[in-house]
């Protein structure tokens, strides 16, 4: 694991996009031997101009003003004890936000900073999901929007195809980030609790009504996952 940020850090990244409405993702990257690994934040516009940070990364103070456009930063999800990186420097710019993560993961993100709880109230159209299989330490989210739905999710699902640099790309193919969708290897072997039940929930999601996208936090956007998502939840079997 990295060492933990104390204070706000603008590493290198791509463009904030708008995937949908109220629906904003950057991929940031990580530095490391001969390149760098991708990782994404996504930002979940909610009622009352309040947004979710669904795992944290800094950006320059235009980006993070078009955030706060959309809304206060009022919830901010670690959505596992390795994506804590920049959750003291999020948590120092928003006091007031809750930090929140899995309970099976409170005490690792609670090395970093403190957690306020497990189980957010976040509106009717934005589920908080703890990923059955995972020991209750990895979350995702169901975001329900004008056009349809978002499936967003941490480590369960990687899609690193291109990732800038031999190291990087030697990372991704040896943990199974990538190139093509696929449940991590590395995840498999040291954090999979269940894969039945893991399954179980990747097919769950391939049958949600208006499914149209699916969000990573490492890798690319799938768009029309069903049917990945039905692939690897055979790959588990």
């Amino acid at each position: 694991m990295a060492k933990l940020h104390e204070r706000w850090e603008v590493l290198p990244h791509g463009p904030l996009r708008e995937v949908a409405p109220g629906l904003l993702t950057v991929i940031g990257q990580i530095p490391m031997p001969l390149g760098n690994f991708p990782r994404r934040m996504t930002v979940v516009g909610l009622p009352r101009k309040r947004t979710v940070i669904f795992s944290p990364i800094p950006l320059p103070e235009k980006d993070m003003a078009r955030i706060e456009a959309l809304g206060t930063p009022s919830f901010i999800i670690i959505p596992n004890g390795g994506h804590r990186l920049d959750s003291r420097p999020f948590k120092t710019r928003y006091p007031k936000a809750k930090v929140v993560a899995a309970s099976g993961a409170a005490a690792q993100v609670g090395e970093a900073v403190r957690v306020d709880t497990s189980a957010p109230d976040l509106g009717k159209d934005v589920d908080l999901i703890s990923v059955p299989g995972m020991g209750d330490a990895e979350l995702a989210l169901v975001v329900r929007h004008k056009g349809g739905t978002t499936l967003i999710v941490n480590d369960i699902v990687g899609n690193v195809s291109h990732p800038a640099g031999l190291g990087a790309r030697i990372m991704a193919r040896l943990t199974g980030f990538g190139p093509r969708p696929a449940v991590p290897r590395l995840l498999r072997m040291r954090y999979v609790k269940d894969e039945d039940a893991l399954a179980a929930q990747l097919r769950d999601w391939s049958e949600l009504p208006g499914l149209i996208r699916l969000i990573p936090s490492h890798g690319e956007i799938i768009d029309r996952p069903a049917a990945t998502l039905r692939r690897l939840a055979e790959s588990l079997g």
